[in-house]
This record gives C-alpha cells, structure tokens and sequence, in this order.
C-alpha cells in the first residue's frame, strides 16, 4: 500500500508531495499555494482519490471507503 500521493490543485496547480492517513478518508485540504480549500469531486471518497496521484489507502485494500 502506498501512502505518499501527490496532490495537484485544480485552480493554480501546485502540486504538494502529502502522506495520507491509512485508517480514513480525508475530504477537506488547503492548497499550498493559493490557500483554495479542495473537497472531493462528486462520486469520490477523499480529496486523494479527486486530486491526488495515488487513491487513498481505503480504496487501494478495499476497492471501497471506509
């Protein structure tokens, strides 16, 4: 399981190497380089499986969220 993913925003693109939690969803994140606050994409889980590289570590085991 991976728990490094990198999330790129969709307003200014930055992208920001981040570690995510392995035991639940995270839905909120505040970019790192223009403070916009990401929430997942209709039909996502978390901000990782919406803007992130590599899903979030409950639907890598799962196939599913928490």
């Amino acid at each position: 399981m991976q728990t490094q993913s990198v999330i790129t925003c969709p307003v200014c693109h930055h992208a920001s190497a981040e570690t995510m939690p392995t035991d639940a969803c995270q839905f909120f994140y505040d970019c790192k380089g223009c403070g916009t606050r990401l929430k997942p994409k209709c039909g996502d889980c978390c901000v990782y499986c919406s803007y992130g590289s590599v899903a979030c570590p409950p639907i890598q085991q799962n196939g599913r969220c928490c």
